[in-house]
């Protein structure tokens, strides 16, 4: 599949939205806001050696400063980035929305997709870009330039942001409208694709994402965090277990016949469910100390040994 082109992204999600999200049946209501305030301090900065003329600076600074701020917002790549469901998804309380890529770009024909790079450094230079427009002030350089900026900046995030594994979307200010001071767009509720609800949600929470699934006609899938692998897996609503990756969910297709956490192919029982009570009555006997317990010496011997 093409860089710029996905089936599916992943907006994660505090629970205490889901009433502003889904309150029209007919759509979903996505927040989108200008780069200035967004929550990375060099959000379009990383694209010149800033080490240079302040003149140079000033008009660079005013070309970003209001002509390049669109609406945008932000997904994931992957519905199962532990740290996205404990930032932004109220430490797994919340839940994640799958949109269909193909529906999105139907319904807004004219937005922008593209996948963050990430980088500490510049990946592109356009310091003599920079230095042309400036200078020359030839409107096809200063056009050149905020081109660019745009492809160059809206795209990159420093190092410390990868693990959000972010791609983004770009609308024009009329695609919007204003509430408050929220930007907001209302896409077609055929383009939620799946709603993936987090392992500590409250029971309140998940039944409402249900249900809210149930009218949708789209997916739901619960996130569980596995015993024997550190990536979480999803199940449905049959406790089917489900995988992320490819660019889409799919069901796993191998899986412990006990617990049904996804395995490795030939694995019918994870690790853990092949404990049974000879296994632990063995792993008690191979404690020794069980014995400073049973003589009375345990405590003894923790306080000496410390």
């Amino acid at each position: 599949m093409s860089e710029d082109y996905r089936n599916h992204v992943y907006k994660y999600v505090s629970p205490n939205n889901i009433a502003h999200i889904f309150s029209d049946p007919e759509k979903a209501t996505v927040k989108f806001s200008l780069p200035a305030d967004f929550n990375d301090p060099f959000e379009l900065f990383l694209t010149i050696d800033f080490n240079r003329d302040p003149d140079e600076l000033a008009f660079y600074l005013d070309l970003i400063s209001d002509g390049l701020q669109f609406p945008t917002t932000c997904f994931s790549t992957s519905p199962i980035v532990v740290p996205m469901w404990a930032h932004y998804a109220q430490n797994s309380q919340g839940f994640v929305i799958e949109f269909s890529e193909a529906k999105l770009r139907e319904a807004f024909p004219d937005a922008r997709f593209g996948n963050v790079s990430y980088s500490d450094v510049p990946k592109r230079d356009l310091s003599e870009l920079l230095m042309r427009a400036h200078q020359i002030k030839k409107f096809r350089y200063v056009m050149w330039l905020r081109q660019a900026i745009f492809d160059s900046a809206y795209f990159t995030k420093t190092l410390c942001w990868s693990y959000e594994l972010e791609r983004r979307m770009i609308v024009e200010h009329e695609a919007t409208r204003v509430a408050g001071d929220m930007m907001l767009l209302d896409i077609p509720r055929e383009a939620v694709s799946a709603i993936i609800c987090g392992p500590r949600a409250s029971p309140e929470t998940a039944a409402s994402l249900n249900q809210i699934a149930t009218d949708i006609g789209c997916n739901f899938f619960s996130l569980r965090m596995g015993k024997s692998s550190a990536t979480p897996y999803m199940v449905d609503q049959r406790g089917m277990p489900f995988v992320a990756g490819n660019d889409e969910i799919r069901e796993a297709e191998f899986q412990c016949k006990e617990c049904r956490e996804p395995t490795s192919e030939g694995v019918h029982r994870c690790s853990w469910c092949e404990i049974d009570d000879d296994t632990r009555q063995r792993a008690a006997g191979n404690n020794s100390f069980r014995l400073l317990q049973h003589l009375g010496l345990l405590e003894d011997y923790i306080r000496d040994f410390r």
